[in-house]
């Protein structure tokens, strides 16, 4: 783990009976997506990778450096969103607009008005007063209006409407494709439920289930060789089972996980085959039962 903008290396945490135990990185240039159920660990490792809740043993990396090596000026260059934080609820835009422009010295004040402007969030409005949706577009332009080269996003889309998911979608693309510090690629790593965002904008993706990292592949492999074979009880006795992951049993017989899609399409055609997305491979990995 040399070269990546963000790196995890064995790093544990424990909550009584809970036991993280998680190592991941994050390339230059990449978007990597990050999902698990509700209580799986996502939480725990974004604190501990910014240095909100120490690790137990591990290594994190950011920038090439160890964490608490990191100086003010590194510390700009992550911009941050995370879903249980925020500013005060009484600060308008403009009252943010201040606090940014003395927190950060390549705060973009011009072009982070315009965007609250394109975005319909009023310059002098309470953000109390503003939506969930608001809220959600608020925290994202400002963890990217000081030029960050690395965004850490938990949950930045959870509240918006279709139509604002993916403006906000395309204001991370755009970021991500443009330069950082001295012309060097930026990164995402970030957190959704909604996991078409992920498959949409992330170049590969970790899964993580009870604190355990159980799945990470590049997001266009996963979903070209995962697939779902719905089978009575008589085609799963015949099946070729080596290439399946997990099941599920259903009201029709089973539900089952495969990485290997093709094969079983072209040695049992007969059978129902669905591509697996995202959504389906964190469910039958994370609560069917292993095969």
């Amino acid at each position: 783990m040399n070269d990546g903008m963000v790196q995890l290396n064995k790093v544990t945490k424990a909550y009584g009976s809970f036991q993280l135990g998680c190592s991941m990185e994050v390339q230059p240039g990449m978007a990597t997506g990050f999902v698990g159920a509700n209580g799986a660990g996502k939480t725990t490792t974004f604190q501990i990778l910014l240095g909100l809740v120490p690790p137990e043993t591990g290594e994190i990396r950011i920038f090439g450096k160890p964490y608490t090596e990191l100086t003010a000026k590194d510390r700009e260059r992550i911009g941050v969103s995370l879903a249980d934080s925020g500013f005060s609820q009484f600060l308008t835009v403009r009252d943010v607009t201040a606090i940014l422009r003395n927190l950060y010295t390549r705060f973009d004040e011009a072009r982070f008005l315009e965007k609250c402007q394109r975005y319909e969030l009023p310059a002098n409005k309470k953000i109390k007063d503003f939506s969930t949706g608001m809220q959600a577009k608020l925290k994202l332009l400002i963890a990217m209006s000081h030029d960050a080269d690395l965004l850490i996003l938990d949950e930045p889309t959870l509240g918006l409407d279709v139509m604002s998911r993916e403006a906000m979608l395309e204001e991370l693309q755009e970021y991500l494709d443009s330069e950082g510090t001295g012309g060097a690629p930026r990164s995402v790593l970030i957190s959704s439920h909604i996991s078409s965002d992920l498959e949409k904008f992330c170049d590969d993706i970790y899964m993580i289930d009870r604190g355990k990292i159980v799945l990470h592949g590049e997001t266009d492999v996963l979903l070209d060789s995962y697939g779902i074979l719905k089978v009575d009880e008589r085609q799963y006795q015949a099946l070729d089972r080596r290439y399946l992951l997990a099941g599920m049993r259903e009201a029709y017989g089973y539900r089952l996980l495969t990485n290997e899609r093709r094969y079983y399409q072209e040695n049992y055609p007969d059978l129902v085959m669905e591509k697996g997305s995202i959504d389906d491979i964190l469910i039958l990995t994370a609560r069917g039962e292993k095969l």
